[in-house]
């Protein structure tokens, strides 16, 4: 199922609109009802701040879980980087053939990783998932024939440091499955239009529709950061992987 987070900018001018023309609505429910009954009763000031300090809380707190993910996203970045580059020392106290061919499959599985970080949705992502699940099983078929021919403790590191390194792509891959839900996101969106409808509803003056548009912009401007840095993808702030840059860096140099 494609989500609208996914495309921020999208997102954020489908909301302002939709905002907007919930204020004109407001507006013209108030026209009707002060024809017949006047304007409205003093409990309406009330439900205009509650609603809007509801609408505020919501928005900051999903833009902390946002911001949480994304410094989940961070760590395991540098996580992954120290996995891979512990292992790649660590294969020394293997036979020297072994040893290089392994090396050799880290420095391809760190070009890999971060062509994952790099990539967009769509086929070449799939592809690069599907050659880092193959590339893992060469891996852990390398280093465990070696290191349990005869089994010892220092070769046992190697299995525990490879074991690592595929953990740590789990733990990425999981904390890039992990969003904001999008129960939060329809809540958000439907206090959004309550609030600016509320707006419309109490607005009063000739600046009127100037008024009206300053909240829907401000909030489709919190809904474009918050989906931003939410969707790893498609947004413009992207984890950039300078971790495992400077890791790859370093393995072909060496």
């Amino acid at each position: 199922m494609i989500r609208i987070s996914n495309f921020p900018v999208i997102l954020a001018v489908l909301s302002l609109l939709a905002m907007w023309l919930a204020g004109r609505i407001g507006c013209y429910i108030r026209e009707k009802r002060m024809a017949r009954r006047g304007p409205p009763s003093s409990d309406f000031n009330i439900a205009l701040t509650a609603t809007l300090t509801l609408l505020a809380l919501i928005i900051g707190f999903s833009f902390s879980l946002a911001m949480s993910r994304y410094d989940q996203r961070r760590n395991y970045e540098e996580a992954e980087a120290n996995a891979i580059g512990t292992e790649y020392l660590r294969v020394d106290v293997l036979p020297a053939a072994d040893a290089a061919k392994i090396k050799s499959l880290l420095e391809r599985y760190t070009d890999l990783r971060i062509s994952y970080y790099r990539s967009r949705p769509g086929a070449a992502l799939n592809q690069i998932n599907a050659e880092t699940a193959q590339l893992q099983d060469q891996l852990w078929r390398a280093v465990a024939v070696p290191a349990s021919a005869p089994p010892t403790p220092v070769s046992a590191l190697t299995i525990a440091g490879m074991n690592d390194v595929l953990n740590s792509q789990g733990y990425t891959q999981a904390a890039w499955w992990y969003r904001i839900p999008r129960e939060a996101w329809i809540l958000m969106v439907v206090i959004a239009l309550y609030a600016n409808f509320l707006m419309g509803f109490g607005a009063e003056g000739p600046r009127t529709n100037s008024l009206l548009l300053v909240l829907p912009f401000l909030v489709s401007i919190s809904f474009l950061l918050i989906a931003d840095i939410d969707s790893p993808r498609g947004g413009l702030i992207r984890l950039n992987p300078v971790n495992l840059i400077a890791l790859a860096q370093s393995l072909h140099g060496h």
